[in-house]
């Protein structure tokens, strides 16, 4: 019988070892919270929901007495937690929104909470959300991720590239964190301004790591296996296995370049800092909702429940928020719930597609609703543009800022305009601008599409 490889030895210490003692000593049961998902997973859809409606009972029941926020509501909208009989009884609620956050965070604490931590999101779409989390969140949303990553055949320990451009993280590196990084043979790179010589030192670096496994935006990640392509430098063969991207919305062409570059394969995850972690593909496919923390709704533009196949926006109840809760949580994100079962046997429900956010919709002149997309391939596959980002200010002005490639000839101008008038209407204005570069925004993510007026 061989010997175990060194590198799978270190891996098996970090994950059996050196991880769970970090997270006993910071009192989260991450590994019995894990252990127990990974039961769970194959559970039955009637089990799942029996678990479901049992943890948001206790939830509710939790809100009611000792959060003022929803001991008030409650009150008068007239909903008793206790005579919850189905996890669609939570559709008597109103959703919550952003603004109801902002207006009444400290009404949304729970009165025996407990050392909560303060979060906020990117603002990559407008104003940052404050809010808070306690323990009992931290740690499923941790398991939850560990769960989705050791689908694919890693885990903690194995050597991680991080790709990421949050303030947060990257104003957190104190030397306990870097210390936890190295002992967890994980680096960082900022996505925050990729310049060509970042990018370079980024190949460099991914070499000289060999790592298992990729994790960060879609944007970043594709931006780099494009500039290693362009400059002929092989990273297929570097033994990577997966890619995990979230943060934004993987497009195919993304999907494609970085699994073919890195030669390896890309899981595509959903969620947040406010909403938790939502669903994670599988390696058959599946986009896994995390079941046993989450309960998503899908909801029209008159707040109607949508059957599954049916698109809406995305509403999430996380069921391990009792000590600042998320109920119907409206994320501003459109996606598609699926009926159907996933090839790989577990029982978690599935999510059939996410369309993005609000924002990455367009409206043409005469007020129809479209995807991006629309607007995005008209350009993608154009010769000569190195980069381009498309901004709608509004409808009868929209502006197409394009980074010129090599090839890149003015007449391709012509087709961006006449592409654009076909879809937002011809008296619409497209104006394009030449750019030397596109920066990200200010959470470190990358956004194609950006509609002042379809939000």
């Amino acid at each position: 019988m061989g010997s175990v490889p060194s590198s799978e030895l270190y891996t098996q210490l970090t994950s059996g070892v050196l991880f769970p003692l970090q997270e006993w000593i910071k009192k989260h049961p991450t590994v019995r919270v894990r252990r127990e998902m990974e039961r769970s997973q194959w559970w039955s859809g009637e089990d799942l929901q029996a678990l479901r409606l049992e943890r948001l009972r206790r939830l509710l029941v939790h809100a009611e007495r000792h959060v003022p926020y929803y001991r008030d509501l409650f009150a008068r909208v007239g909903f008793r937690s206790e005579n919850l009989r189905s996890t669609a009884d939570i559709q008597e609620l109103p959703l919550l929104t952003k603004a109801d956050i902002r207006a009444n965070t400290e009404a949304l604490k729970s009165e025996e909470a407990v050392d909560l931590s303060r979060l906020n999101t990117g603002g990559s779409t407008g104003q940052p959300l404050i809010f808070f989390v306690g323990r009992e969140r931290v740690t499923h949303d941790v398991a939850a991720k560990w769960r989705a990553t050791r689908w694919w055949g890693v885990d903690i320990g194995d050597r991680e590239i991080v790709m990421w451009g949050s303030p947060i993280e990257l104003t957190s590196q104190d030397r306990m964190r870097d210390v936890r990084d190295r002992l967890f043979r994980t680096e960082l790179l900022s996505a925050f301004q990729m310049s060509d010589e970042k990018l370079d030192d980024f190949v460099r670096r991914i070499r000289a790591r060999r790592p298992k496994m990729l994790f960060g935006y879609p944007s970043a990640i594709a931006l780099v296996a494009k500039f290693a392509e362009k400059r002929r430098i092989a990273m297929d063969d570097l033994g990577i296995k997966v890619a995990f991207v979230t943060a934004e919305r993987l497009y195919d062409e993304q999907k494609e370049s970085i699994g073919r570059v890195f030669g390896c394969s890309v899981a595509n995850g959903y969620g947040g800092r406010d909403s938790g972690f939502i669903a994670h593909q599988c390696p058959n496919g599946g986009m896994h909702v995390t079941a046993e923390d989450v309960i998503v709704e899908i909801v029209d533009g008159e707040r109607r429940i949508q059957a599954p196949g049916e698109s809406g926006e995305i509403v999430v109840t996380h069921l391990a928020t009792k000590d600042f809760p998320f109920i119907r949580y409206r994320t501003g994100d459109f996606g598609v719930l699926d009926d159907a079962r996933c090839s790989c046997g577990r029982g978690l429900p599935l999510l059939k597609e996410i369309k993005g956010r609000a924002t990455d919709f367009v409206v043409s002149q005469d007020g129809t609703v479209m995807h991006g997309l629309a607007l995005i391939y008209v350009v993608r596959d154009l010769p000569g543009i190195d980069a381009f980002k498309i901004v709608q200010e509004d409808r009868l002005l929209t502006r197409v800022l394009i980074v010129p490639g090599e090839s890149y000839r003015p007449e391709i101008e012509a087709k961006i305009v006449s592409g654009f008038k076909a879809r937002l209407g011809q008296a619409v204005r497209v104006q394009i601008e030449r750019v030397d570069r596109l920066d990200a925004e200010p959470s470190g993510k990358f956004r194609y599409v950006v509609s002042r007026i379809a939000a």
